[in-house]
């Protein structure tokens, strides 16, 4: 006997029905199931697909994938000279968000760009033969394209904006002051290498620095040039937002805050006379109306 779980008292152990079938006749099989034990219904099992032969489609996702997210989201570039130091040293690798001018994003003061040779920039600049592999890597995103020719700079001023800078003096945009101490090289002055200005950026351009103000060919050089030294900002391939290599050499890249600074925006400088304008109409034309009035009832 065997205790029953569910009862609690002793009850008869269970019985295999007995076997109804003629002597000799084979039983028939259960439902849905073939004569054959192990079969599927009469089908052959599915044989799993050899990994060698997966290997293949597995790299060609991970490819396009690759090319996706290079073309429309992240691409990384290596740092080749020392004109943004320190934010940036040479052999450093940034992740440059790609993703947010195709939404019609403009670069910002302040922001570190990365952009297309306008022209004339790196003309003398002797670019190595890639190999092969450094070609594919390329091709993939996973290293910077040496056949492009381009830059990264800082972002000084935007189109409509007027920058100058005079010897030893501050660089200014919109008659604004810029605290640069923060990120300019050490020992460097704004611009007493290379004056400027003032210049009146076109809409649709920017004007770019380098940090290491006394070792970089930015927009201060190149105002012989058509746009006097700006860049379009179709040339712009986006904004780096991250040094990821060295991990020891981690950070971020925010604008710094002296781009922040009340009335640097040259619209938002001409707001308050716009708007005192504007108050004072109405009341220079009451007043002459009351004057007129005045002078009719005389």
């Amino acid at each position: 006997m065997a205790v029953g779980a569910r009862s609690g008292h002793d009850e008869p152990e269970d019985r295999p029905e007995r076997d109804e079938s003629p002597a000799g006749a084979a039983a028939d099989p259960p439902e849905g199931e073939g004569g054959t034990p192990g079969d599927d219904g009469g089908r052959p099992p599915r044989r799993q697909r050899s990994f060698w032969l997966e290997l293949p489609l597995l790299v060609g996702i991970a490819l396009v994938l690759a090319l996706l997210i290079k073309t429309f989201l992240v691409q990384a570039f290596s740092i080749p000279s020392d004109s943004m130091q320190n934010t940036l040293q040479r052999g450093d690798r940034v992740l440059v968000d790609k993703l947010t001018p195709w939404f019609g994003s403009e670069p910002e003061r302040g922001e570190v760009v990365v952009f297309h040779d306008p022209g004339g920039w790196l003309e003398d600049t002797v670019t190595p033969e890639p190999n092969a592999v450094q070609k594919f890597l390329s091709f993939i995103g996973l290293m910077p394209s040496s056949e492009e020719k381009d830059l990264i700079k800082r972002v000084i001023a935007v189109g409509g904006d007027t920058v100058e800078c005079k010897e030893n003096g501050p660089v200014t945009v919109n008659g604004k002051s810029l605290d640069e101490k923060s990120f300019i090289f050490p020992g460097n002055t704004p611009c007493n290498d290379k004056p400027f200005g003032p210049i009146k950026v076109p809409d649709g351009r920017i004007f770019v620095m380098g940090d290491h103000r006394q070792n970089s060919l930015d927009s201060r050089y190149h105002q012989e040039l058509p746009g006097e030294g700006t860049v379009s900002t179709d040339e712009v391939v986006g904004r780096a937002v991250v040094v990821a290599w060295p991990l020891g050499r981690w950070a971020t890249l925010p604008v710094p805050d002296t781009f922040d600074q009340p009335g640097l925006n040259s619209a938002a400088a001409m707001a308050p006379a716009a708007l005192g304008v504007a108050g004072a109409v109405p009341i220079v034309l009451w007043r002459r109306r009351r004057l007129t009035a005045g002078r009719t009832a005389g």
